[in-house]
């Protein structure tokens, strides 16, 4: 692997603050998120840190582009996906951005979580 580093994000939320109340919640969900996204965080006990650890995640993928000089294309169109290991994935549904290749690395601890982005 010889892949040059071009890129580079982190980005740290409050887990606290993905505790939407309900009625607040539907449309802020889709303003941010895919559909595949929302089904597995609505699938875990307490969606509130994946969903915390996703939004970082696309906030560090903004970051990480706009630190290269490369418009960051909308939250819906970045999907945060896990491999059949669990491993997070990045994919980017816009045209144009395939060319990156995106590695991302997340967690969560007590009420905050992280997302760390690295573009080659």
């Amino acid at each position: 692997m010889n892949d040059i580093v071009s890129g580079i994000g982190v980005d740290v939320e409050s887990i606290s603050r993905f505790r939407i109340p309900e009625s607040k919640k539907q449309s802020f969900l889709i303003r941010i998120f895919t559909k595949k996204e929302i089904r597995y965080c609505n699938s875990k006990r307490d969606p509130a840190p994946s969903l915390a650890v996703r939004y970082a995640a696309k906030e560090a993928i903004f970051k990480a582009f706009s630190g290269i000089g490369v418009k960051c294309p909308g939250y819906n169109n970045i999907e945060i996906l896990n491999k059949e290991n669990g491993a997070p994935i990045v994919k980017i549904n816009k045209e144009g951005y395939d060319k990156f290749n995106i590695l991302v690395s997340l967690s969560h601890s007590g009420d905050m979580a992280i997302a760390f982005v690295v573009i080659t």
